[in-house]
């Protein structure tokens, strides 16, 4: 399953998404990763959450995105959340590509896991195969 917290720089949406962070990490039966590029989140969240730093792995691109994704959830069968700070950061601003990579992404994670994103854009300005996955 895929969620989007979206809305323009300064809206608060990091801040929601280390309070689900943190949440996910006390009633999760299973792991919950955080993704992204550099260490924004780093110090805000729980030590039981795996941190990955998409600059160490030097993930670029929604394909490389999608592959370490993939790899992170082939790797530990009990992710049950991911959590992804600033996705254009590590993909880019490309928001058909960014919507062609969360369909495939949304088949990979099925009911098994939920991935959640934050994206810095209005809602206006997002094409509808990545609104589909605002909830």
């Amino acid at each position: 399953m895929i969620k989007l917290i979206p809305g323009k720089k300064g809206t608060g949406k990091t801040k929601i998404l280390i309070d689900h962070i943190n949440e996910a990490s006390k009633s999760s039966n299973g792991s919950v990763v955080c993704v992204e590029k550099g260490s924004t989140v780093r110090y805000s969240i729980s030590r039981k959450v795996r941190w990955c730093d998409t600059e160490y792995y030097k993930v670029e691109g929604y394909d490389a995105f999608y592959g370490f994704i993939a790899g992170l959830l082939a790797s530990n069968y009990d992710i049950t959340d991911i959590y992804v700070d600033g996705i254009f950061k590590i993909g880019g601003r490309d928001y058909n590509a960014f919507g062609e990579m969360l369909e495939k992404l949304d088949k990979l994670t099925a009911d098994d896991s939920t991935v959640t994103f934050t994206v810095s854009a209005d809602v206006s300005e997002l094409t509808e195969n990545v609104k589909q996955f605002i909830k």
